[in-house]
């Protein structure tokens, strides 16, 4: 059995950084998981006796993720750019393929700056 998985270890090795992009995606649909869903599973399994819900107290890095652009497309467009060190082309890229995440890794007070500066520019974002 392990030589089953050192042949598909060594096949993913030979992959490009697109191709496993889209590895990663095909095998979240077909098993209907989420990679990042996992590492954070993972992630808290490995703490020990931290019960969930103190896990979920103690949070203190945020993500910012774009759910909807609303009206004005070029507006959420200047506010990524903006939050973001992303060039014009980046940062429609990201605003035509909402949902995705704007930042992460954000304390509590800049998600909700950052927040209400697309709230404004009329888009929909949420904090996880």
């Amino acid at each position: 059995m392990s030589e089953n998985v050192d042949k598909i270890v060594e096949q993913i090795k030979g992959l490009t950084l697109l191709e496993a992009a889209d590895l990663v995606k095909r095998l979240e649909e077909a098993l209907g998981v989420s990679a990042a869903a996992a590492t954070t599973v993972v992630a808290a399994g490995a703490g020990g006796g931290a019960a969930p819900a103190a896990a979920a107290e103690e949070q203190t890095e945020f993500s910012v993720v774009l759910t909807g652009i609303g009206a004005n497309k070029i507006n959420v467009i200047k506010a990524v750019r903006e939050v973001t060190s992303l060039g014009l082309k980046e940062a429609k890229d990201l605003v035509d393929g909402a949902p995705k995440p704007i930042k992460e890794g954000v304390n509590k007070e800049e998600a909700e700056t950052i927040k209400k500066k697309f709230t404004e520019a009329g888009a929909t974002v949420e904090i996880k």
